[in-house]
């Protein structure tokens, strides 16, 4: 491999915040004890840093390390929305971690691992990549869920975590093996070519090994039936963690699943059709009804399931399955093409709906993060020392006490169930406007009625906060603030910007170009 070929400049972002992450470790070293809070802010540093080699992304497309990495506008914003992620997160432990007594400086290095690996999962133009990238997003995450020991929930949440997703990852590498034979390749695009070409030695092949991949990136967004994990790990896990868990999970693996599924099979049908002369038809891949299946199961099961929940963190879980729910609709809008054949006879494939849903699940991934990161940040702020104060009567009184807090966490309330003017209503609406595109009327209704489900439990919060008498008691230091009106400022500009401004329109996987 020459030089060119490895173009370094176009993998910065990501290169650039794991070798921070390497440094940190080294520097923390010489940091005393009690001063950790400097190792988070040069952990900021670090993805600021990122942030601004980030820009260069936008400028148009290339490939680095011989098509393995792959620099365009989705890579762009998959990594800032990550970026963000972290930031915001980072703000949150700054006091929990003091006051908890689990400070330690290897959790801001960890989270810079686990913030890369989203990254590259969302620029990855091959599965080797995926599943290295993968794997440096999870095995952070395994020692983050644990970092509250001797604590035994946090250490059950640690061990489930990673038992079950050393699992699901055997099933990933399995499905891209499969890939692999059906093809003769792991690159994305050239599987893509082949697909086109028809130069496969079986379609059944690649369509199950696209399944098993389908199956390892479903755990990492928690989608139903490979969401089991979820509730107990984030109930167990240190607030901090969870709230950055629960949104760097998807990203990197919703970005992953969309570049597999976009880029390199997005055409694959078991059965074609025939088309006269100045026909247009919609098609739809062959693993769109899937994927639509899963989507569906998704959000009923995390909504009616999260209706029962007494736990602020455990209602939070079920509702990011749903969400994930969500963002699969996107996903399996992917899935429909046109097909149009010229008076001449002449056949061409259009890919404008799955740019649309491309467009939509990315941002729906911006809106969820600001919304549910900012949720776990009151969370934090209302939890008391000994992790208790998380069940949802402890926010009652909240409005009375700190009524800058409570409003903010009626804004998030409020973007989760999908209120117009919050990010929640924006990704809502892209994302069903994709699936009605895409002709997946059906599952588009089953995501409205959820919705409307949702709304119970979400505005069950806003008013245990405001109408019902308690002494809720939050600690609200600055950087948690900082935390806070971030994620309050991201939500209420997601839900105005995107119909103003062109947000994410230039965002389109390679393929579909």
């Amino acid at each position: 491999m020459n030089p060119s070929d490895m173009n370094l400049v176009a993998a910065l972002p990501g290169l650039s915040l794991a070798l921070g992450a390497c440094v940190l470790l080294f520097i923390d070293l010489f940091v005393p004890a009690n001063r950790k809070d400097i190792t988070a802010w040069l952990a900021i540093a670090g993805l600021v840093v990122s942030a601004i080699l980030t820009i260069p992304n936008f400028a148009g497309s290339t490939t680095a390390f011989n098509g393995m990495y792959i620099s365009d506008p989705f890579t762009g914003l998959i990594n800032l929305t990550a970026l963000a992620t972290a930031f915001v997160s980072i703000l949150a432990a700054f006091n929990y971690m003091q006051r908890t007594k689990i400070e330690k400086g290897e959790y801001y290095a960890l989270l810079l691992f686990s913030t890369a690996g989203a990254m590259f999962m969302g620029s990855s133009g091959d599965l080797v990549m995926i599943f290295v990238a993968l794997e440096l997003l999870s095995m952070p995450l395994y020692i983050m869920a644990g970092f509250r020991r001797p604590d035994p929930k946090s250490e059950e949440s640690a061990m489930k975590y990673f038992l079950l997703g050393a699992f699901a990852t055997g099933f990933l590498v399995y499905g891209i093996a499969l890939m692999y034979g059906a093809t003769g390749t792991t690159n994305l695009s050239l599987i893509f070519t082949r697909v086109s070409a028809g130069a496969l030695s079986s379609s059944f092949i690649l369509l199950l090994g696209a399944g098993l991949v389908l199956v390892g990136l479903g755990f990492k967004v928690a989608a139903v039936p490979f969401h089991m994990w979820t509730p107990d790990v984030y109930q167990g896990a240190p607030t901090p963690v969870t709230a950055f868990m629960s949104v760097a999970a998807k990203v990197g693996g919703f970005a992953a699943l969309l570049r597999v599924l976009t880029i390199a099979v997005p055409s694959l049908v078991v059965v074609g059709a025939k088309l006269n002369p100045g026909e247009t038809l919609v098609m739809h891949a062959a693993w769109q009804d899937a994927v639509a299946v899963m989507a569906g199961i998704t959000v009923i099961l995390g909504n009616f399931v999260a209706v029962q929940q007494k736990d602020i963190k455990r209602m939070l879980a079920y509702s990011s399955i749903a969400h994930g729910g969500y963002i699969m609709m996107a996903v399996a809008a992917a899935g429909s093409f046109k097909v149009m054949m010229d008076a001449s006879g002449n056949q061409t494939v259009s890919f404008d709906i799955a740019t649309s849903a491309l467009q939509g699940a990315v941002i729906y991934l911006l809106a969820y993060a600001f919304t549910n990161v900012g949720a776990f940040s009151v969370a934090i702020a209302v939890e008391k020392d000994d992790a208790t104060g998380t069940l949802i009567d402890d926010f009652s009184g909240l409005g009375r006490q700190k009524p800058l807090l409570a409003l903010a966490m009626s804004i998030f309330m409020f973007s989760l169930v999908g209120i117009p003017l919050t990010g929640g209503f924006t990704g809502k609406w892209f994302v069903f406007y994709s699936a009605v595109s895409g002709d997946l009327v059906l599952l588009a209704l089953i995501g409205f009625l959820t919705s409307i489900i949702s709304a119970y439990y979400y505005l069950r919060v806003i008013v245990k906060m405001w109408f019902e008498n308690g002494e809720a008691d939050a600690k609200i230091p600055f950087p948690l603030y900082g935390a806070v009106g971030t994620c309050v400022l991201g939500v209420l500009l997601l839900g105005v910007l995107p119909f103003f401004i062109n947000l994410a329109q230039s965002v389109t996987a390679v393929a579909l170009k």
